[in-house]
């Protein structure tokens, strides 16, 4: 839906991350205007093209470098589909608002909710665990291969814990297809640009369609990983749905013509703990 107008004030700016997306723009759900805001983003000092040599370039980075878990991983059919960890999604809402923007590389959203208070946003359950859906963006091209093989682009679903820290991250490989999904129906039309800072606001969508195409993980590969942009944190529970939410052709071109490249280089695998 196009924008009613432009908040122009300093005081309107709000500043996105340049990291992988941190989904900390979120608006009170008591603001219930839709607007275009300047949105603004940092500065960074880091590539994916060099992604290599993080660790190299700022200290704060250094788990980059030498992490054990780090993320992403190639995956395999050969080995196994987790019979462990199985997510639940029975706190997951069919309508949430939140704002759209680009974060720097492809389209983003993130989950409108009251300063501090994650424990209202969409939940999962896993190993008696919750974690609750901040936001979602994407990678251009896929962060995992599959097989040696590399899907066109991955979503990110990220989930944190009451604290808001990172906790897991539901991922989901997109390519194209003859059907157009549901769910990308519902973004907004253009996508905003990988060059563009503003967000569209109080947009609303259901987050539990892209579950739906696969099947609510009823398979899935999952490991002990990181963050895939610096500091590239560990102690993510990663999940990456078997399988691949298809789009169709128009869809996926829309995708990429507003995205940059943003695929970490796979990781050596080492204390993953893969399925385990």
């Amino acid at each position: 839906m196009a924008p009613t107008f432009k908040i122009l004030s300093a005081a309107a700016i709000i500043t996105l991350a340049a990291a992988c997306a941190k989904h900390d723009n979120h608006q009170s759900n008591f603001q219930k205007r839709q607007v275009l805001t300047p949105g603004g983003r940092d500065e960074k000092d880091w590539a994916y093209p060099e992604s290599y040599d993080w660790g190299s370039i700022n200290s704060n980075y250094s788990l980059c470098q030498m992490g054990t878990q780090q993320a992403p991983i190639p995956l395999a059919l050969d080995q196994g589909l987790s019979q462990r960890h199985r997510p639940d999604f029975v706190g997951f809402p069919s309508n949430v608002t939140g704002n759209f923007y680009n974060w720097g590389y492809g389209p983003a959203y993130t989950i409108a909710h009251e300063d501090g208070r994650f424990n209202t946003l969409p939940s999962m359950t896993f190993d008696n665990k919750t974690v609750y859906l901040r936001g979602w963006h994407i990678h251009a091209p896929a962060d995992h291969t599959v097989g040696g093989v590399r899907s066109r682009a991955e979503l990110h679903y990220v989930m944190v814990d009451s604290a808001g820290h990172e906790a897991a991250v539901l991922a989901l490989r997109l390519d194209p297809g003859q059907t157009p999904s549901p769910f990308f129906s519902e973004l907004p039309k253009p996508l905003l640009g990988f060059n563009e800072t503003d967000q569209i606001m109080n947009q609303t969508l259901n987050p539990r369609l892209p579950l739906e195409a696969v099947d609510f993980f009823s398979e899935f590969w999952t490991y002990q990983g990181s963050l895939t942009s610096p500091p590239c944190t560990e102690g993510i529970r990663w999940f990456l749905a078997r399988t691949i939410l298809f789009i169709s052709h128009e869809q996926m071109q829309a995708l990429l013509l507003v995205s940059q490249f943003s695929a970490r280089a796979e990781q050596q695998v080492w204390l993953h703990q893969i399925n385990a």
